[in-house]
């Protein structure tokens, strides 16, 4: 190509917006400080990919710092402002949200209006990454990359319906929260924990 004093043309890549949706970015307030003295303290959360199944399907997840429990999470076929909404609401169900510092990356979804005004409403006080950099929210990626790795990488990419990847997920999810130890939870799972100490 240099002989013939050629270039390839890039593409420009597109910012994706929400239809309709202003755009909420705020300042890190975590700061990169992955641990919490108590429950509700501080929350992380993000969406990943699941391509294991007949759809591609979408995972949103709540994991509070305090013990690495996975608080809730949702499983849709769309990433729409929807996902997160629903698992902003079944994390807070029964629990004390007011102070509650919700880290998260500039996703639009989480910029977006309807994500910062429900958390608002709920007390929470909302924080996110800087732009491009994932190591501010290692902790909730570094748990994605773990499901993924331990609970389909394994199965050689073999042809899954729907239904079975969420049950995957399901199973992944409770073995995680009641049944695997952390060293950082002196060799207890994070209900354990949360549990022992309350």
């Amino acid at each position: 190509m240099q002989k013939y004093n050629l270039q390839c043309q890039v593409k420009m890549k597109r910012k994706v917006y929400i239809a309709g949706e202003s755009k909420f970015v705020v300042p890190n307030l975590l700061k990169q400080d992955f641990k919490a003295d108590r429950p509700n303290q501080k929350w992380v959360t993000d969406i990943t990919y699941l391509p294991y199944g007949e759809k591609m399907l979408y995972l949103s997840t709540i994991m509070d710092l305090y013990n690495n429990e996975i608080i809730a999470y949702k499983v849709s076929e769309t990433q729409e402002v929807k996902l997160v909404l629903d698992t902003l609401e079944a994390a807070c169900k029964g629990r004390e949200t007011h102070e509650v510092i919700l880290h998260s990356d500039q996703g639009a979804q989480y910029t977006s209006y309807a994500f910062q005004e429900l958390a608002k409403e709920k007390g929470i006080t909302t924080s996110m990454s800087r732009k491009g950099n994932c190591f501010d929210n290692a902790v909730i990626e570094s748990f994605h990359s773990s499901l993924k790795s331990e609970e389909f990488n394994t199965q050689n990419r073999v042809h899954l319906t729907n239904t079975i990847v969420l049950e995957k997920v399901e199973s992944y999810m409770y073995y995680y929260n009641y049944i695997r130890p952390f060293k950082k939870l002196n060799c207890h799972s994070p209900v354990e924990f949360r549990t022992m100490a309350a």
